[in-house]
């Protein structure tokens, strides 16, 4: 049985396997070596959306949130990306936003998921509850 950690760097390993090695790595806790696999399979154009967004998981878990959102988008920027796809990682780059406090760019996010799917999660909930708060603290300012 071998290491899944000791082959990392291994060059017969094919990019599927690499980003199911991201996948376990990531799932065991170990970002950055889950980082790395994934990074290599992002260059398999029918890996990379999916790859992007674990990549961007691993940053967001690990408490590095400005580093998950440029990966985020960069997810949303490659192809192909299905609708659902695209409603999926819109979702996570908006929690990370949100998480840090950037509002505008948080309800683009959650707006852009509301146009492909008006019944998705909690959006509905998060936009009034973002408005809310904007108008609660413009408010304040006057």
């Amino acid at each position: 049985m071998s290491d899944p950690i000791k082959d990392l760097s291994d060059p017969d390993v094919s990019l599927t396997e690499r980003y199911a090695r991201g996948l376990a790595l990531k799932k065991a806790g170990l970002y950055r070596a889950a980082i790395e696999q994934l990074e290599m399979a992002v260059t398999e154009l029918s890996l990379a959306v999916k790859a992007y967004a674990q990549i961007g998981l691993c940053y967001k878990l690990s408490g590095q949130y400005e580093e998950a959102v440029s990966v985020f988008q960069k997810a949303l920027k490659a192809v192909p990306a299905s609708s659902k796809e695209t409603v999926q990682i819109l979702y996570v780059l908006g929690r990370t936003l949100e998480s840090l406090g950037r509002v505008a760019e948080t309800l683009e996010a959650y707006r852009w998921i509301r146009r492909e799917d008006a019944a998705y999660r909690d959006v509905a909930e998060r936009i009034e509850r973002l408005i809310s708060r904007r108008s609660i603290a413009a408010a304040r300012k006057s």
